[in-house]
């Protein structure tokens, strides 16, 4: 059964893609649950971290379940498969704790797309990453002609969707991909997590929408939203709402 397993140790919420017998392919099923999971999991105050991982050492994922979308007609493939993908694909992205992708194996096509959400990437040794679409005859649908393309050199992503080459683990860490390899990713992401433990979350969710907003990752809301926190501590806030409810004319003094 394909499923997204979600577990918590601490204050570390940790999403395992559970689908081993096709590499941990994303289905329709496995969005929806992540989708839903995030939005169970921003609400919660006592978790200060997801990790996101794959189950078993193979693959982080290979993308997208062939099986899923092999036989939508091309209507069905770009309005649904890649904008409800994209749909949670930035759901991932903006999210306001902090993310750590622990590419445990291969990270391919879609999956490759996934990792491309979190904060920080801690990838296995062995492991690789590629964009094979053109392989099956189609294109990375799910950013990564885009996001990806913040986060790598144009030669970089030429070479991997255009040319079909893979990526070592040796060589994603010099590119700036990810933050560090390691034999044992879950370990290595429990130990970033932990150390979340010592800073302000506040202070982190605040870090992480300034630098959204530099590089266009959802720069219109982390703007407004850094503008609503703002406007929200103030005491002409509370005079506004309380002259709301009482029916009366506001007295704002500009504090």
């Amino acid at each position: 059964m394909s499923e997204i397993i979600r577990t918590y140790e601490g204050t570390t919420a940790v999403l395992t893609l559970s689908n081993q017998s096709k590499l941990n392919a994303l289905t329709t099923a496995m969005l929806r649950q992540l989708e839903t999971y995030l939005t169970e999991i921003e609400h919660q105050p006592d978790v200060r971290c997801v990790i996101l991982t794959g189950a078993g050492d193979k693959a982080f994922c290979c993308g997208a379940d062939i099986a899923e979308w092999g036989s939508l007609d091309p209507a069905e493939f770009a309005r649904f498969w890649v904008r409800d993908g994209h749909r949670v694909f930035d759901r991932l992205a903006r999210f306001s704790k902090p993310t750590i992708g622990a590419l445990n194996g291969h990270a391919f096509g879609g999956g490759l797309e996934l990792a491309a959400c979190c904060d920080i990437r801690i990838m296995s040794a062995k492991a690789r990453i590629a964009l094979p679409e053109a392989k099956v005859g189609i294109v990375p649908g799910w950013s990564g002609t885009q996001r990806l393309a913040r986060l790598l050199p144009e030669a970089v992503i030429k070479e991997m969707a255009i040319f079909g080459r893979q990526i070592t683990a040796d060589r994603a860490f010099q590119l700036g991909f990810v933050t560090s390899f390691s034999n044992d990713t879950i370990k290595a992401a429990h130990d970033v997590a932990e150390t979340l433990c010592a800073v302000s979350p506040r202070a982190n969710e605040l870090a992480k929408a300034m630098i959204h907003g530099a590089v266009g990752e959802d720069r219109a809301a982390a703007i407004e939203m850094l503008g609503s926190a703002a406007a929200a501590a103030t005491a002409d806030r509370a005079e506004g709402v309380q002259a709301f409810l009482e029916k009366r004319i506001p007295k704002f003094d500009g504090q």
